[in-house]
C-alpha cells in the first residue's frame, strides 16, 4: 500500500524526528531528494525562479563532489540544503557507525544541521546518535514522483490532500526527470488555488 500521506501516529511510534509544522501558518514545505544533478536540478531551479519560489533540496555528498557548481547554486538562488548520506545509503540495511559515518562524510561538504535519511529508513539507533547533532526531516507528503507504475492522475488527485503544515517531497535525479517536468508545475498550481504559501525548512 502506497502512502501519499503520512500518518500522524507515526510521529508518536517513530520519535525524534520532524514529520510536519504547524497548520496554522498557511504555509507548505517542498523539498526536493538526491541531487544535485547537472540536468534536473538546473531545471528545478529554473522553474522555482521563475515562480518565486524557495525550496529546500537535501543532497547526496558524492553528487555535490561531482556538480559543485550545481549545488553552490542552490543556495545562491536562495535555497537551503540538507544532508542526504554521502552515498544514499538505507538506514535499516547499513551497520549504524557506517551510516553515521556517511552522514557525517556528507556533512563537510553540505555544512547542515538538516538530514533526510535516504528512503526514510533510518533505525532507532541510528536516531539516538545524530538527532543531537542534525534535525531529522521526514514529510507529510510523498509525491513517488519515483514510481513509474503510479499514474499522474493519481498522484495529482492525492496532491489535493495537501494541507498547511505539510512537508511535500520530490526527487531531482534522472529517474524522475520526465515525470517531474509534467507533475511540478501542476502540483504548484494546485497549492496556489489552496492559497498556500511557502518556506523553507531552517537549517
Amino acid at each position: 500500500m502506497r502512502l501519499f500521506k503520512t500518518p500522524r501516529f507515526f510521529r508518536t511510534i517513530f520519535p525524534g524526528k520532524t514529520w510536519g509544522f504547524s497548520r496554522t501558518e498557511n504555509t507548505v514545505y517542498l523539498t526536493f531528494d538526491d541531487g544535485p544533478d547537472p540536468i534536473v536540478t538546473p531545471w528545478i531551479l529554473d522553474f522555482l525562479k521563475k515562480e518565486g519560489i524557495h525550496a529546500t533540496f537535501f543532497c547526496v555528498g558524492e553528487n555535490v563532489e561531482k556538480y559543485p557548481e550545481v549545488f553552490a547554486r542552490i543556495s545562491e538562488e536562495g535555497h537551503v540544503v540538507g544532508n542526504h548520506s554521502m552515498k544514499h545509503e538505507k538506514g535499516t540495511k547499513t551497520p549504524t557507525k557506517e551510516f553515521v559515518s556517511s552522514v557525517e562524510r556528507a556533512n563537510n561538504l553540505i555544512d547542515s544541521k538538516l538530514f533526510r535519511p535516504p528512503h526514510g529508513r533510518i533505525t532507532l539507533s541510528q536516531t539516538h546518535a545524530l538527532k543531537s547533532k542534525y534535525q531529522i526531516v521526514m514529510w507529510t507528503w510523498l509525491s513517488y514522483d519515483f514510481d513509474h507504475s503510479v499514474s499522474m492522475e493519481t498522484i495529482l488527485d492525492k496532491a489535493e490532500a495537501i494541507k498547511s503544515g505539510d512537508i511535500l517531497v520530490l526527487h531531482d535525479n534522472p529517474k524522475c526527470f520526465e515525470r517531474v517536468k509534467i507533475l511540478l508545475p501542476q502540483l504548484i498550481k494546485i497549492i496556489s488555488d489552496k492559497q498556500l504559501m511557502y518556506r523553507v525548512i531552517e537549517s
